[in-house]
């Protein structure tokens, strides 16, 4: 028997503005959108990739839980590795990569339908854009596509229970990096209004192993 537990978290995470995470725009052609977004290559439609949920949620949690500012993730305070990893730390003589117990998947549009029913026809948009040379007073215009508002993604991440006296405490960590997702941004230009989310109908389950969940979904639904 192993000791080992998965806790799956899923739920939806809603756009409340648009949101930009870029794709490669090399070898565009003319009249083509300058920055579009990455999509699914099979249905073309928005993909929300898991190294972008992973990247943003670390950097504000490091933001808010070191105690000292990290040149690197390998510096990141303990609360941080054990759940996304380090590249160094591990092993007896510290040299070995620490492996983090979150995996975070892709996320894909799930209420395509939805959208189309409300007389959308494209699940994204362009938004024009401006900066201003202010000594020739001349405009730069760009393009920047966006997934649009009121688009909603599918949500899964996998806990793996490597400690039962750590799952509290990771679990806090976990839902501290929600909050302060939905209180910032996610992708590029946030400043500017892009990539409010917000993450509903979160529930937990146990996939292998076993572990009561019973506390954690309180919490969820808290």
């Amino acid at each position: 028997m192993t000791n080992l537990a998965k806790i799956r978290f899923i739920g939806e995470l809603v756009l409340e503005s648009g949101l930009h995470i870029g794709a490669s725009s090399a070898f565009a052609a003319i009249g083509a959108i300058d920055n579009p977004i990455i999509k699914d290559p099979l249905t073309h439609l928005p993909i929300i990739p898991g190294s972008s949920l992973k990247g943003k949620m670390r950097s504000l949690l490091a933001a808010a839980l070191n105690e000292k500012t990290a040149m690197n993730p390998n510096q990141d305070c303990d609360k941080i590795i054990r759940l996304f990893g380090a590249s160094v730390g591990g092993g007896q003589d510290g040299k070995a990569p620490v492996q983090g117990r979150l995996l975070f998947r892709d996320s894909v549009l799930t209420n395509g339908k939805e959208l189309m029913d409300m007389g959308i026809n494209t699940y994204t948009e362009v938004k024009f854009e401006n900066t201003i040379d202010r000594v020739k007073m001349i405009a730069n215009p760009r393009q920047i596509e966006r997934a649009i508002r009121g688009s909603k993604f599918n949500f899964e991440l996998i806990y793996d229970v490597m400690d039962p006296a750590q799952v509290e405490e990771d679990l806090e960590t976990i839902l501290t990096g929600f909050k302060l997702l939905e209180l910032d941004y996610l992708g590029g230009s946030g400043s500017r209004g892009y990539g409010k989310v917000k993450f509903t109908n979160m529930h937990a389950d146990t996939v292998f192993g076993n572990y009561d969940v019973s506390e954690i979904n309180s919490k969820l639904e808290a």
